[in-house]
């Protein structure tokens, strides 16, 4: 972690206002306009948004598919977050930083910057592939764990057409594809957001 690396933050009473859930929660666009308002966000330094569940970061979360394979990884040594150090995710993404502004207000176009560049840091995509818009299509929150109650998490669903992908970073390991019976036989070596998506993936609306 990066001493004095801001992140982008919520008051956890904005997200109790709106509605707030426990696990998953499909559609929830509305959340995303919300915290994207500028009246509705700040940064702050990661240290302190880590340890006061009175915030909310947000965190984009995209899975990827090939077929009817999901994409999984192991969370490597160097990773940010080192609670769910050698867990199992079918998330990539991360924090979104005071930079992915780039000098301005930070709007939709802004968040969409910050979820390429996860993408972008951690994996390397087929060449040639171009992603699309990666809608938001559900919402994810855990309260019952002390990583999950300071993060607030947002799905995204990204199709590849071949399985050609690899890691880019030490905290990407064991990159590989489970089919979903394979991911359900497994559930319980994922971390609780990665669990929480298996569990709900069939009720997503998915393209």
């Amino acid at each position: 972690m990066i001493v004095d690396e801001k992140v982008f933050v919520i008051n956890r009473s904005l997200f109790e206002q709106l509605g707030s859930f426990q696990g998953l929660h499909v559609g929830g666009k509305e959340y995303l306009a919300s915290f994207l308002d500028p009246a509705n966000h700040f940064f702050l330094e990661r240290s302190k948004a880590e340890e006061n569940p009175s915030f909310k970061q947000i965190i984009p979360y995209i899975v990827i598919s090939c077929g009817d394979c999901f994409l999984y990884y192991q969370r490597g040594s160097t990773s940010g977050e080192k609670r769910l150090l050698k867990k199992l995710s079918i998330g990539i993404g991360g924090h979104i930083n005071e930079e992915d502004a780039s000098g301005r207000l930070f709007n939709a176009a802004a968040y969409r910057r910050a979820l390429l560049r996860e993408l972008e840091e951690e994996i390397l995509l087929p060449e040639g592939f171009e992603l699309d818009a990666l809608e938001p299509m559900a919402f994810i929150n855990d309260d019952s764990n002390p990583v999950g109650a300071v993060h607030l998490g947002v799905v995204h669903h990204c199709l590849l057409p071949v399985d050609s992908v690899k890691a880019k970073e030490a905290a990407i390991a064991q990159l590989g594809f489970f089919t979903y019976p394979e991911l359900l036989e497994r559930n319980g070596e994922f971390e609780t957001w990665s669990q929480l998506l298996i569990q709900g993936w069939k009720k997503l609306p998915l393209s």
